[in-house]
């Protein structure tokens, strides 16, 4: 009935991996985890989206600007809007849309 998963914990820092961790019909939950130096290439969001920084830093582009975000920090975007991601140094967030 209950179950406890690690996935995100045993995520590796290899470039960039992307796990979906949890989908229903009102919600997508995604785990990233980037090793430094590595992007997410540009790309848009068919949601409104919040980020949850696990650990690391990041740079986020997005319109023109960049946003460092380090461990524990929340950041949201707008759906459609195009955005990238580089890794200052290995790191882990979550994408809830």
């Amino acid at each position: 009935m209950y179950e406890i998963d690690d996935s995100i914990l045993v995520q590796e820092y290899k470039g960039l991996q992307i796990k979906k961790i949890c989908e229903t019909e009102q919600l997508e939950i995604l785990s990233v985890s980037l090793e430094k130096g590595a992007t997410f290439p540009e790309h848009t969001s068919p949601k409104n989206s919040e980020l949850i920084m696990l650990e690391g830093n990041i740079i986020f582009h997005i319109n023109g600007e960049s946003y460092q975000l380090k461990k524990h920090q929340h950041f949201n975007f707008q759906k459609e809007i195009t955005h990238w991601v580089k890794a200052k140094e290995n790191s882990k967030f979550l994408i809830i849309r």
